[in-house]
């Protein structure tokens, strides 16, 4: 037979924390003043107590306060339940806060290279360190699709690209491009390259449309040099990018972060007019619900802040 639910008094959190005081102070009055309530009301709650466990706590029958061995034994107890509490509460504060919890977070290669990831995730461990992180190297149309699916909780990408309706973006980096050049490249003893130098070649892009990340930056840097490039995007990533340039078979773009990549056979070198700027850009969602992914959203910003200028390149 299922027994039924009780419907007596409730037993709570608060005559545990009465009795506590009580076998402490070992005087109704001192434990009173303690929880700030009055003596006859916190007597009353401790009747209710042993009224609840069915059995005496306290020994009322000589002048020496005295605790019962059922009330040896429960406040032993009862600190225990107490401890437990106040941890599970904390836990929850913790969690409401932010400071607890998993984040996942897609990036684009070249962020990783550009240091500002590391930078960005390292101080956000460094004020939140029970917040796991997650990191996953991402093509970045497919994090803007993942964090409206609810899937990915942030992204780090290189714009240009359509934000989708709900995510947010904000600019948290800023640098030049440069000419990435076969060693044996005629320009590549050259300080400077000029973009109108580099109008007979063809310049390597990631594979992706158009209107987004390198291939537009690409193709904006050359109109804006007044040259009409032969764009061939079959690039996979940066290191199949530089193994093409380095055979000679094109040149390429990249962010100037990107140097710090210092492989065999290529060399970068500054344009000697800089027109267009490759950018790193945070995207989250607009109405973040969790408070962990809220925290690093958060943290972002201050980081971006307190960078300034540094971030505009």
């Amino acid at each position: 037979m299922n027994a039924r639910p009780s419907t007596g008094p409730s037993f709570e959190l608060r005559h545990l924390r009465y009795f506590v005081a009580v076998a402490e102070e070992r005087n109704f009055g001192r434990a009173a003043e303690r929880l700030g309530i009055a003596q006859p009301g916190l007597s009353q709650q401790i009747a209710s107590l042993e009224a609840l466990v069915g059995t005496r706590l306290l020994d009322r029958s000589r002048r020496l306060f005295r605790l019962t061995l059922p009330g040896q034994v429960f406040v032993a107890e009862a600190r225990k339940t107490l401890a437990q509490a106040d941890i599970a509460f904390a836990a929850v504060q913790r969690a409401a806060r932010g400071e607890t919890g998993r984040v996942s977070i897609g990036y684009v290669a070249s962020a990783a290279y550009s240091g500002v990831l590391t930078e960005v995730i390292s101080g956000f461990r460094d004020a939140f360190p029970e917040v796991e992180l997650i990191l996953i190297e991402m093509e970045m149309l497919r994090q803007l699709d993942r964090i409206v699916e609810g899937a990915l909780d942030f992204g780090f990408i290189r714009p240009p690209a359509a934000i989708p309706r709900g995510l947010e973006s904000m600019i948290i980096q800023s640098e030049p491009l440069v000419a990435l050049l076969s060693a044996a490249h005629r320009l590549a003893a050259a300080e400077q390259v000029a973009l109108r130098d580099l109008a007979s070649e063809t310049f390597i892009v990631p594979n992706q449309t158009a209107d987004v990340g390198f291939h537009r930056q690409t193709a904006l840097a050359c109109k804006a040099a007044g040259i009409e490039p032969v764009i061939q995007p079959n690039g996979r990533d940066f290191m199949t990018i530089a193994s093409m340039v380095t055979v000679g078979l094109g040149v390429a773009l990249v962010p100037r972060s990107m140097a710090c990549m210092q492989l065999p056979g290529i060399v970068y070198r500054d344009l000697s007019s800089p027109t267009t700027r490759s950018e790193i850009s945070a995207v989250f969602r607009r109405n973040e619900a969790a408070p962990a992914a809220n925290a690093f959203i958060a943290h972002c910003r201050q980081d971006l802040r307190g960078r300034g200028s540094e971030a505009a390149g």
